[in-house]
């Protein structure tokens, strides 16, 4: 099969309606082609709505948000942060950005996050060498809660606040509670491939007044109150635009279709690969727990075929869709060869055995099967 023979499949692409518009529209209108305006202050207003917290500060990035967040909770140079192994890159970078040194943990089997286990021993450790941890960062891999009520659990018995990363999972829930509403600060991201965008943003989420009022303060400079612009404070320029918010209010319309969408592609590619041994469609949904499927992930099966992810991407790639291995463990990354680790054997394994399907809400029935055909051609 030529690779042109369809049109091209990519992994997770915006989605966006004619919402949008309305809102970028009257903003160009109104000239509020600026930091500021009506559409950042209600993009705000519908995010701590929909999550169900006080306060939200619309960024720049997902990664401004977790740099922010670090601050807010005090970490700073010589300091100690947890970091899950299993996850993108940006939940660890800000972690050095202020400083500090990310202890990577291995990931549980079941929702493929932070091990309550492995936590518990890491904080333990940490303790007894004389560098007790600043913060912990749970993250929501592919929009799958972790296990948030034994996280929580260790993080208080240590007395570490909780840095929620749903960078990935807004739109899912933990017994019916949002996710972005457990930690003490929780940060979302809006990039293209995320389940909402603003073609790139994000967002710091707390139920504190003070982190709020401190995060929109750094995110602008930092300027001191004075009529003259006077900084005794390292600010940073990481306010989202009122245009992109704009974009976001209408996105944040369409978020539950976004969420429902996702979740049929996902039942429709078990549906469909659950004859094929060799491939395992996870992680499954533990009781109570509701994921957004932001991507629908697979795992090869050893046992039932000598193929690689690799090989399996590459013959996607063939058929012209677009596919991509689960995140490589960050203490695998050349950048943090030093890093302490606790565990790492679980997400090892994911990462050797995993693939990301096509998972975007516009796909139609017809291209998961297409994928689904591709796949079964060699399986």
């Amino acid at each position: 099969m030529r690779s042109d023979e369809y049109d091209r499949l990519y992994l997770s692409p915006p989605h966006l309606g004619r919402h949008e518009l309305n809102y970028v529209h009257k903003a160009i209108e109104d000239n509020w082609v600026a930091p500021t305006g009506p559409n950042l202050d209600g993009f705000e207003r519908d995010l701590s709505q929909y999550v169900g917290v006080q306060h939200c500060v619309a960024l720049s990035s997902g990664t401004a948000a977790i740099h922010l967040a670090l601050l807010l909770l005090g970490v700073g140079p010589g300091d100690e942060v947890i970091v899950p192994s299993f996850t993108f890159v940006a939940t660890a970078s800000p972690v050095r950005y202020v400083g500090a040194e990310p202890v990577f943990v291995d990931s549980e089997p079941t929702t493929w996050n932070l091990c309550p286990a492995r936590l518990r021993e890491a904080l333990a450790a940490r303790a007894q060498l004389g560098r007790p941890v600043k913060a912990v960062i749970v993250v929501h891999l592919y929009g799958m809660p972790a296990r948030l009520p034994e996280l929580l659990a260790v993080a208080a018995e240590y007395g570490v606040p909780v840095l929620e990363d749903a960078a990935e999972a807004l739109g899912s829930r933990h017994q019916g509670q949002p996710l972005g509403s457990f930690g003490e600060v929780a940060v979302l991201s809006f990039n293209g491939n995320k389940i909402i965008t603003t073609s790139g943003g994000g967002a710091l989420l707390t139920n504190h007044a003070e982190y709020a009022r401190q995060a929109r303060w750094l995110a602008t400079q930092a300027k001191d109150p004075a009529p003259h612009y006077q900084h005794s404070t390292l600010g940073y320029n990481y306010r989202l635009s009122n245009i992109l918010a704009g974009i976001g209010r209408g996105q944040m319309e369409l978020i539950e279709d976004r969420v429902k969408r996702r979740r049929e592609i996902y039942a429709l590619y078990q549906e469909l690969l659950r004859p094929v041994a060799a491939l395992e469609v996870g992680p499954a949904e533990p009781a109570g727990l509701r994921s957004n499927r932001w991507l629908t992930t697979v795992l090869l099966n050893p046992e039932y075929t000598e193929h690689t992810p690799e090989y399996l991407r590459q013959h996607l790639e063939a058929h012209n869709i677009e596919s991509r291995p689960l995140w490589k463990p960050l203490h695998l990354q050349p950048l943090f060869t030093d890093s302490p680790a606790y565990g790492g054997e679980v997400c090892a394994d994911l990462f050797r055995r995993g693939l990301c399907l096509p998972s975007g809400s516009s796909m139609t029935d017809a291209d998961v099967r297409r994928v689904v055909k591709a796949l079964r051609e060699i399986l």
